[in-house]
């Protein structure tokens, strides 16, 4: 029996430069077929019945946000963007808990710049994760061949990769959870590159979702290019 697909909040942390882009703006600003990458990923999300909000951080002096004819969607609010993507995601549940969201709902935290997530996947995250106790991300099982390299760049082993696995978003957890488990973590100055990793931090073990590998981010000028060849967006 398929389970029904729970009711959730979006956190899409876009306060970042992408300076690997080289580019006269931030990443999620550049076009891909006439929308922005930042459109493509927030449409994803608002096209769901099952939206109840988004958050999005961005820097405070943003000028290319106003210019977006999303900025004027109701269910989009602004939360301050900082100087990590955690401190960004954080000022996000913040806001969410000063706006009547309670800690038992459902966040799903969205790269900015991963603009080509599938329906598919997200209603397959949300599906799969509905009851879950801890929460969980969508990913993708390695499947090259992984090497360990040392000190002088030349290879100290080859990894098994039959345990590894490539995190992408969206990441999905209870917001009094993730609240906590990031709140904690910065204070205790640890490296916190994805929610997960501050749910494992915490104690917890996110399930994987397995997802599309086409759902990349955008991070280096290629990356966009084969966006462009692949996609009619």
């Amino acid at each position: 029996m398929t389970c029904a697909l729970p009711a959730f909040w979006a956190v899409i942390p876009a306060a970042g430069v992408g300076a690997r882009m080289a580019a006269d703006r931030p990443k999620q600003y550049l076009l891909l077929g006439g929308l922005t990458i930042l459109e493509h990923s927030l449409n994803c999300f608002l096209d769901h019945p099952q939206l109840k909000g988004l958050v999005i951080s961005l820097a405070v002096d943003d000028p290319y946000w106003p210019t977006l004819a999303c900025a004027a969607d109701p269910r989009i609010q602004r939360a301050a963007g900082g100087l990590e993507r955690a401190d960004s995601v954080l000022n996000a549940l913040l806001h969410l808990h000063g706006h009547g969201a309670h800690d038992d709902d459902w966040v799903l935290v969205h790269d900015a710049a991963r603009p080509n997530l599938s329906r598919g996947d997200l209603d397959k995250l949300l599906s799969e994760l509905a009851d879950d106790p801890v929460g969980g991300l969508l990913a993708v099982p390695a499947r090259d061949t992984l090497k360990r390299a040392d000190s002088n760049g030349r290879v100290a082993e080859t990894v098994d990769r039959s345990f590894i696995w490539l995190a992408y978003t969206p990441q999905m957890f209870r917001l009094g959870a993730l609240h906590r488990a990031l709140a904690d973590s910065l204070v205790s100055d640890v490296s916190i590159t994805d929610e997960a990793s501050a749910m494992e931090w915490s104690g917890q073990s996110p399930r994987l979702i397995e997802g599309r590998s086409d759902n990349i981010k955008v991070t280096r000028p290629e990356d966009l290019e084969w966006l462009r060849q692949r996609r009619t967006f």
